[in-house]
């Protein structure tokens, strides 16, 4: 299925062809047009969906149970923050302490190096 980022825009201000690029919220990478003209700008609807379900979960909280796990504690991460950063087995989970009372988990996706020469 064709993308509406592939088509060509026409500002409908000043009827000039738009320019495509990305705009920062949050640090949320949202794609974009922008007119050179006129400067008016069209974020792209999948991305600002995306972005406002963030901002839903962002609002929320969330009370997790603590759990002894062998020498180790565990902690439940709920299903909808599982959903939203599409976590699959091939991601890691960074956890580090930030401050003292503040601790952050970072999801980030595994990387696999193919050697093709071997």
């Amino acid at each position: 299925m064709a993308d509406i980022f592939d088509a060509d825009i026409v500002c409908d201000a000043c009827k000039t062809k738009t320019v495509k690029g990305e705009i920062l919220k949050e640090g949320f990478k949202i794609r974009a047009w922008r007119c050179p003209k006129c400067a008016k700008i069209w974020p792209h609807p999948l991305d600002m969906a995306q972005y406002e379900d963030f901002k839903k979960l962002k609002q929320r909280d969330f009370e997790v149970k603590l759990r002894q796990v062998g020498n180790s504690w565990s902690v439940s991460i709920p299903k909808e923050i599982i959903n939203f950063e599409a976590v699959k087995a091939t991601k890691l989970v960074r956890l580090s302490l930030d401050n003292p009372g503040r601790v952050s988990i970072s999801f980030t996706q595994i990387k696999r190096v193919i050697n093709r020469g071997q």
